[in-house]
């Protein structure tokens, strides 16, 4: 059995059977049949279910006359996201905000949840869950890129300018597309993973004072890891949804 954190465990307790049912279902048998759930998917479910409540209280809570101290927070999210992509994709960008926002807050929610006793970050403990924030981002801007343009002046993109050089440029350019998956997952994991084991090593070597000062890098990492993810998506989305005048 694997080491289960108490989540984890209280959510096998309940939800083994049937997800080890629907796993079966799908040729996917866990592991452990006593513990289908992981770590890493527990802590997402758990951050999933604060966001929503979080954005249910935003919701409840809108005022013109009296915003509150939460709406601030989340209009000047909105805000920067907003002129974040207009810069970059221009000036109909503003479409694409409420998935960059979910993006970005979930992700600094699952770096931030490690810090937490009793819980761990799962985009530092599992490159599987990088690795489906990359391939939703991967999705979404390559479903927008042929929304924006149609399918195939979408697909013209693979092709370059130079129709004899059409071979190519198209396993060059799908090769590119698939390493924009590879760099967001190894960036984010790798980083996650460093801070916490730096963190997790002072706190073992010495308990008091010290590894706070660590703690306070770690949260500033997980900014900042959020928002490169969050940039780089809106870079690759701008190429996507470009047309040419």
């Amino acid at each position: 059995m694997p080491e289960q954190l108490p989540f984890t465990a209280l959510l096998n307790r309940i939800f083994a059977g049937p997800v080890d049912a629907l796993l079966r279902a799908v040729h996917l048998p866990p592991e452990y049949p006593q513990a289908p759930i992981s770590n890493a998917v527990a802590m997402e479910i758990l951050v999933v279910g604060f966001l929503i409540l979080v954005f249910l209280l935003v919701r409840a809570s809108l005022s013109v006359e009296r915003p509150g101290g939460i709406q601030h927070i989340f209009e000047g999210l909105h805000g920067f996201i907003t002129q974040q992509s207009r810069e970059i994709i221009g000036h109909h960008s503003e479409g694409y905000t409420p998935f960059l926002l979910a993006l970005g807050l979930f992700i600094l929610c699952c770096n931030l949840i490690g810090l937490i006793p009793a819980f761990e970050a799962p985009t530092g403990a599992s490159p599987t869950v990088p690795l489906g924030c990359a391939i939703v981002a991967f999705v979404y801007y390559h479903i927008q890129g042929v929304k924006r343009q149609g399918a195939l002046h979408y697909a013209k993109h693979f092709a370059g300018p130079m129709p004899a050089l059409a071979p190519l440029m198209i396993p060059i350019e799908i090769i590119s597309h698939l390493a924009r998956m590879l760099s967001l997952t190894i960036r984010l994991y790798a980083n996650m993973f460093a801070g916490d084991m730096v963190t997790l090593v002072f706190f073992s070597l010495v308990p008091i004072g010290i590894p706070v000062l660590f703690m306070g890098l770690h949260i500033g990492v997980s900014f900042l890891q959020s928002y490169i993810f969050v940039l780089l998506v809106t870079v690759y989305l701008s190429g996507a949804v470009a047309t040419e005048h």
